[in-house]
C-alpha cells in the first residue's frame, strides 16, 4: 500500500511517543517525503523504502531508499539515486544531501550540467558553489558514447566559471591522444582539438595537430604538434592574453621549431641559397592601453631564414612576405598625436630602414584662435639606419633627420555650394648626413614613371656631411554637388525604392617649389617605392620625405552616385568616380597626362555587388590597368566570387591577366563544398586549384580538401584531411583552405 506522511506530521507523532523535540527542519520549510514500502522512525531519523521521493524547496531527490537526519538536515539516499537541484542532475548509486549547505556527496555519480556532462567514483559538491570529482570523466559531448572525453585524476568545478583537471588524459573515443599533468579549461570558452593528415609534395605525407585550451579565464594556449615525413617532426606554442580595463588591452605569443631534414626543398621557380636545418618563428604582437588616450604596441618578429614563412606558414606568407619589427608608443588628442616609434632589423636577410628611435607629432587641421584660418603641421626627429640583407653587397646608410612641416588653410563655401579650400605651406629637413653629388656618377633613369634624381642602390656610397632642405608648395581644392530625385522610380528586381543622382565634380591643383637641395644628395630612407596608384599631392599625405623634388600637378575629377532606399535607411547603389592628373611638372610622371581612372562600385541587391578599378591611357602613352570583382549568391546556400586582374605594360610589374573563380555551396546542414581556380592568361598557367568537402560530425567537423600550384613551372601538390572538435558545439566552415595555413590561426 502506498505510504503519503508529510514531516510534519512525523515530527508531531514522534514528540508524542518521545516526549522530546528530537527532530528539526531547516529555516522552517516543509520537508515531503512519499513512498511505496516501510516508513518508519529511529533516534529522530526517518527511514522509506521503495520508490523514495524527497521534496524540499528548489531540490527534488529520488531513490530506492533513503534516511532523512532531522539533527543534521542531511538525506542519506541508496540505490538509482537522482538529486535535481535547479537546472542540474546528479546521478549516483549512493549519496547523500545536506539541506542547509547544499553539499552533495556521493560515490559513482554522473551529473548534466548544460553544456558539459560529468562521472567519477567519488564526488563533492560544495556550499561554495564549487564541486570535486576524483577518478573522472569530462566531456560536452551528449552521448552515452561521447566521441571526446577527459579522465583526470580529480577535476574540480566552479560552476559557470571553470574547470581545473588534474593528471589528466585526453581521449577520441577509447584512444589516448595527450597527457597533462595539469589542464585549465574555461566554461566560456572553448576548448578545440584538430588534427589533419595531409600531404604536400615539398612535405611528404604529414600529420598536423592543434589543441587549443584555456590556461586561466584571460589566457588561451595553443599547442601544435606536427610531423612531416620529408621535413621531421615540429613543436610549436601560441598564447593569447587579455588585460587591462575591460580586457582591451592583449598579448599574441607565437612559436615553432621544426628539425627541418630537407631545408633545401624548394617548390618555387627563385632560387634560394643553403638553409640550415634547426629552423624556426617567434612573434610577439601586443598593445597596451596604458589610459585612455596613451597606448603602445610591440610587434617583432624573429625567423631563422628568410624561406621559413614560405614553407610553413603559406597563407600568412602570401599576406605578408617580410614581417615588420616594430615598438611604438602613441599619445592621442582630438588636435595632435605624438608617436615614438622604434623600428629595427631583427631578420638581416630582409631589407630594413631602422628607426632608433623616431618621435613625431602630427597637429590635425585646426582653427587658430578660432579664427576662419585653420594649422595643419608634422614634426618629427629620426636616427634613420637604411640596412640592406647581408650578403647582398650593397652598402648601408644612416643619418639623423630632423622634419617640420607647417601648412595654413583657409576652407570657406561661396554662394552656398562651392567649397574652397586655399592652402600655403613650408618644410624644412635637416640631414646629419648626405651623398656628395660631385662624386656620385650614375644614369639617371629614362622610364618617365621613375624619378630622374634616384640614385641605384648598386651605386658606390660617398658621403658630404650635413645639410638643410627647405622647400614651399601651395595649392587649391575645390568642389561641389548637384543632385536630383525621382521618387517615382520603384523597381523590386534591381532594389530600387526612390532614385536620387548626386554628381560631384572636384579638383586640386598642388605646386611644391625647387627644393634647396639637390634630390640625389638626399640619402632615401622613407623614399619613392613604384606603384600603380596616383600619388598624393598634399602634405602630409605625401609621406615620401626623402624623395621630394619641385611639382605642379592639377588634378581633376568627378564623383557620380546613385542612391536609393534600402532596410529604412539611404544606400549607395551605383556609384562612379572619374580623375587624372595635368602634369605641368611631375618628377614621377613625365607625361603631359596621367592615365584616366575610373572606380565603379555597383550594388543592385544585397546579395549581388561589382567592383571595377581601372586606368587606361586615355590622354598619353602609358600602361593599362582593370581589376574587376564580382560576388553574388543567387540562392542561400550559394555564393559565388569571380574576379579578373589585367595588368599591360607596367615598367614595373610584369604583365598579368589573373582571373579568380571560387564559390561555397552548403548542401545541408551537414554537407558544404568549395572551389577555387586561378589562371593566370599572360602565362597559361592554371597557377592554384582548391577543393573541400566539408561534413559536420556532430561533435567534429571533418573537411577534406586537396590543391594543386603551379610556381612557373614548378609543380607543388597537397591534399588535407581535417578533423576539428567542436567544444560547446557551434557549426561553421572555413573557405580559407591551404595545406600550409592547417593549424594555424
Amino acid at each position: 500500500m502506498r505510504t503519503q506522511a508529510a514531516i510534519l506530521f512525523f515530527l508531531l507523532f514522534a514528540a508524542a511517543r518521545s516526549r522530546a523535540v528530537d527532530f528539526e527542519t531547516p529555516k522552517n520549510q516543509p520537508i515531503e517525503i512519499t513512498s511505496t514500502g516501510e516508513t518508519r522512525y529511529e533516534n529522530g531519523v526517518a527511514i522509506a523504502q521503495g520508490n523514495v521521493a524527497i521534496h524540499f524547496g528548489d531540490t527534488d531527490i529520488y531513490a530506492d531508499t533513503a534516511r532523512y537526519d532531522s539533527k543534521r538536515h542531511e538525506v542519506l539516499a541508496e540505490g538509482h539515486v537522482r538529486i535535481y537541484r535547479e537546472d542540474k542532475l546528479y546521478l549516483a548509486e549512493r549519496g547523500s544531501y545536506n539541506l542547509d549547505t547544499k553539499e552533495i556527496h556521493a560515490e559513482t555519480m554522473r551529473s548534466s550540467s548544460d553544456p558539459y556532462f560529468l562521472n567519477g567514483k567519488n564526488f563533492q559538491s560544495f556550499s561554495d558553489g564549487h564541486s570535486v570529482v576524483e577518478n573522472g570523466d569530462f566531456t560536452t559531448d551528449d552521448s552515452i558514447d561521447p566521441d571526446f572525453h577527459f579522465h583526470a585524476h580529480k577535476v574540480r568545478i566552479y560552476e559557470n566559471d571553470r574547470v581545473i583537471f588534474q593528471n589528466v588524459t585526453f581521449y577520441v573515443g577509447k584512444v589516448p591522444v595527450f597527457w597533462w599533468p595539469y589542464l585549465y579549461q574555461s566554461l566560456n570558452d572553448a576548448f578545440s582539438f584538430s588534427i589533419s593528415p595531409a600531404f604536400l609534395s615539398s612535405w611528404g605525407p604529414s600529420l598536423l595537430s592543434e589543441i587549443t585550451f584555456p590556461i586561466t579565464d584571460k589566457i588561451k594556449g595553443h599547442l601544435r604538434l606536427d610531423y612531416r615525413v620529408r621535413r621531421g617532426a615540429a613543436i610549436g606554442f601560441d598564447s593569447e592574453v587579455n588585460y587591462g580595463k575591460d580586457d582591451s588591452s592583449y598579448l599574441r605569443l607565437r612559436t615553432y621549431f621544426i628539425n627541418d631534414q630537407n631545408p633545401d626543398l624548394n617548390r618555387t621557380s627563385l632560387p634560394r641559397g643553403s638553409i640550415g636545418s634547426a629552423r624556426y618563428r617567434l612573434s610577439v604582437e601586443d598593445r597596451t592601453d596604458f589610459a585612455s588616450d596613451i597606448y603602445g604596441i610591440v610587434d617583432i618578429t624573429k625567423l631563422s631564414d628568410a624561406f621559413v614563412m614560405q614553407d610553413f606558414y603559406q597563407s600568412e606568407f602570401r599576406l605578408n612576405p617580410v614581417p615588420d619589427n616594430v615598438i611604438a608608443i602613441t599619445k592621442t588628442d582630438p588636435i595632435y598625436t605624438l608617436t615614438a616609434i622604434a623600428r629595427f632589423q631583427a631578420n638581416n636577410f630582409f631589407e630594413q630602414t631602422e628607426r632608433l628611435p623616431e618621435v613625431v607629432l602630427d597637429v590635425a587641421r585646426t582653427p587658430i584662435f578660432g579664427s576662419p584660418i585653420f594649422y595643419q603641421g608634422e614634426t618629427g626627429i629620426a636616427d634613420l639606419h637604411r640596412n640592406f640583407p647581408l650578403g647582398s653587397g650593397l652598402e648601408d646608410y644612416e643619418s639623423w633627420r630632423a622634419d617640420t612641416f607647417h601648412q595654413l588653410l583657409y576652407p570657406n563655401t561661396y554662394f552656398g555650394w562651392l567649397s574652397i579650400v586655399p592652402r600655403a605651406g613650408f618644410r624644412a629637413t635637416y640631414y646629419n648626413e648626405t651623398r656628395d653629388v660631385g662624386k656620385t656618377m650614375f644614369t639617371p633613369s629614362n622610364d618617365p614613371l621613375t624619378p630622374n634624381f634616384l640614385v641605384p642602390d648598386n651605386t658606390p656610397l660617398f658621403l658630404s656631411g650635413d645639410t638643410t632642405r627647405t622647400v614651399f608648395n601651395a595649392g587649391i581644392e575645390a568642389s561641389f554637388k548637384i543632385s536630383r530625385a525621382w521618387e517615382e522610380v520603384q523597381n523590386s528586381a534591381f532594389g530600387l525604392d526612390g532614385l536620387r543622382h548626386v554628381i560631384q565634380p572636384f579638383t586640386n591643383f598642388s605646386w611644391v617649389s625647387d627644393p634647396s637641395v639637390n634630390p640625389v644628395a638626399i640619402l632615401q630612407f622613407d623614399r619613392f617605392e613604384p606603384s600603380t596608384k596616383l600619388r598624393p599631392i598634399d602634405f602630409p599625405e605625401f609621406t615620401s620625405i626623402d624623395s621630394i623634388d619641385r611639382w605642379t600637378i592639377w588634378r581633376f575629377g568627378v564623383r557620380n552616385r546613385l542612391e536609393t532606399r534600402r532596410d529604412d535607411s539611404n544606400m549607395t547603389w551605383f556609384e562612379l568616380e572619374t580623375y587624372f592628373d595635368v602634369n605641368f611638372e611631375n618628377p614621377y610622371d613625365r607625361t603631359p597626362y596621367s592615365n584616366l581612372f575610373n572606380k565603379i562600385r555597383f550594388t543592385p541587391l544585397p546579395w549581388a555587388s561589382l567592383a571595377i578599378d581601372s586606368q587606361v591611357p586615355a590622354f598619353d602613352k602609358g600602361f593599362t590597368e582593370i581589376n574587376t570583382t564580382v560576388t553574388f549568391q543567387p540562392m542561400a546556400n550559394l555564393q559565388i566570387n569571380l574576379g579578373h586582374r589585367y595588368l599591360n605594360e607596367n615598367p614595373f610589374f610584369v604583365n598579368s591577366s589573373l582571373y579568380t573563380v571560387g564559390g561555397y555551396y552548403r548542401i545541408n546542414d551537414n554537407w558544404g563544398v568549395a572551389v577555387q581556380e586561378q589562371y593566370e592568361g599572360a602565362t597559361g598557367l592554371l597557377e592554384q586549384q582548391r577543393y573541400a568537402i566539408y561534413r559536420d560530425l556532430s561533435s567534429w567537423v571533418a573537411s577534406f580538401g586537396a590543391v594543386v600550384r603551379n610556381n612557373n613551372g614548378v609543380k607543388e601538390y597537397g591534399v588535407l584531411l581535417t578533423f576539428t572538435l567542436k567544444a560547446f558545439p557551434k557549426f561553421g566552415f572555413d573557405l580559407n583552405f591551404d595545406p600550409g595555413g592547417a593549424g594555424q590561426n
